[in-house]
């Protein structure tokens, strides 16, 4: 899906880039990297998926907001992985979106569905992705 595309069917809206929003969502997702890695060594795999999941969020919208779009209040997550794969694609690297977005369909399943079906190495691989996504996006700000 284009960026053309998202904007037509409303999954993303366009804003004024906002340099201060996107430095704000950039140390959210570096404090939810820092937290997820608390979490797994305290035995809390499930959540440090979802921290660390959260920290790839923050990451997307980081760019979001400085490239002037911002998700729609429908869409929320999934149009941050539109807008990434739409824009991205190259520049990040598909494979860090396929597992963002694993990693996002996994989190709901923590969060809504199932407990303690993360194991730590899963843990800590969520964390080293988010690690990996927000580097590259920090780089391109």
């Amino acid at each position: 899906m284009s960026l053309e595309e998202l904007l037509r069917d409303r999954i993303i809206r366009k804003i004024k880039p906002d340099r201060k929003l996107a430095l704000k969502s950039l140390e959210h997702a570096k404090r939810d990297i820092e937290t997820a890695k608390i979490l797994i060594d305290n035995e809390r795999f499930d959540w440090a998926l979802a921290v660390a999941y959260n920290a790839m969020l923050q990451a997307g919208r980081t760019l979001m907001f400085s490239r002037g779009f911002r998700p729609s209040s429908t869409e929320g997550h999934v149009a941050v992985v539109k807008f990434l794969q739409a824009t991205l694609g190259k520049e990040v690297g598909e494979k860090a979106i396929i597992v963002m977005n694993g990693t996002r369909k996994k989190r709901h399943r923590v969060i809504y569905e199932e407990i303690d079906i993360v194991s730590e190495s899963e843990a800590e691989q969520a964390v080293a992705w988010a690690e990996e996504l927000v580097g590259r996006i920090e780089e391109l700000i």
